[in-house]
């Protein structure tokens, strides 16, 4: 199977597990993430393929999303030896994606690891970006705002994580794509503020 078909095929992959997502975590999201992985592995020279691969397949196996890791990161296996990977590019993906999780707080060992977790923050911060945040928080039934108690809000979250981003970013493209994005949040929560009252 050549690279072109085994994309289509983890394509299809995702699209079965992330479609009905409604958290912010869909099937759209892994589409960006692995399109600008693509985008900033070029540009830095890493390997295209397993970037993109594990941009598709960064989620499988979050905590957040499934309710048994070990088994949905046990069938990303089988289902990547089906379709023809072969074991050392199965572990250079493991590899990339078991640190890009923020609530991790670790940094990936391999350029692909940090790629993949660069192109996962710059789909966080912009326009997406907000719509994101308040699509997470509503699945998890989490306020908007609120004037007094602010801990575990909507709003709250852009400033524990969204607006952190674009300093944690690893490489120059990701920096790079970012700086209107970060704009673009901190005036949307200017206007926020003012709307509230």
């Amino acid at each position: 199977m050549i690279q072109f078909d085994q994309l289509k095929a983890v394509r299809e992959y995702c699209h079965h597990l992330f479609h009905q997502d409604a958290s912010g975590h869909d099937f759209f999201h892994l589409s960006r993430v692995a399109r600008i992985a693509g985008e900033i592995a070029e540009e830095e020279g890493a390997d295209s393929f397993i970037c993109i691969v594990g941009a598709w397949l960064h989620d499988v196996g979050d905590y957040k999303l499934f309710s048994d890791t070990e088994k949905a990161l046990n069938d990303m296996d089988q289902f990547l030896d089906s379709i023809g990977l072969t074991n050392k590019q199965i572990l250079a993906i493991h590899e990339a994606i078991e640190n890009v999780s923020f609530s991790k707080g670790n940094i990936p060992e391999t350029l692909e690891g940090k790629i993949i977790q660069d192109a996962d923050r710059i789909d966080a911060i912009g326009a997406i970006g907000i719509a994101r945040t308040f699509a997470y928080g509503g699945a998890s039934g989490n306020l908007m705002y609120h004037d007094t108690a602010k801990a575990g809000t909507s709003v709250q979250h852009f400033y524990d994580k969204i607006l952190r981003l674009k300093d944690l970013l690893h490489t120059s493209a990701a920096k790079r794509l970012a700086q209107s994005r970060h704009q673009f949040v901190e005036d949307y929560l200017e206007q926020f503020f003012k709307e509230w009252g």
